[in-house]
């Protein structure tokens, strides 16, 4: 299969560098996220900072990244 980096993959399984799962078989390739998200919180305030050592996304206030923000919802 080949990816939209334009890189081939044998039949299976694997995890991208942006936090993707995908496999490929015979019917071709498939992607998706392996991650959520944020959503309902205070956009002007904060900021969703994402890590893509852990797939994960944290929210915390623009000017003082050491305070988190609450967050209402998640989209996955």
């Amino acid at each position: 299969c080949l990816d939209s980096k334009g890189e081939v993959h044998q039949f299976g399984s694997w995890k991208t560098d942006d936090c993707h799962s995908c496999s490929c078989d015979k019917n071709g390739i498939q992607c998706c996220s392996t991650f959520v998200s944020p959503s309902g919180y205070d956009e002007e305030k904060c900021e969703s900072i994402f890590n893509k050592e852990t797939c994960t996304y944290k929210v915390v206030e623009k000017d003082d990244h050491s305070k988190e923000c609450p967050v209402h919802g998640w989209v996955g």
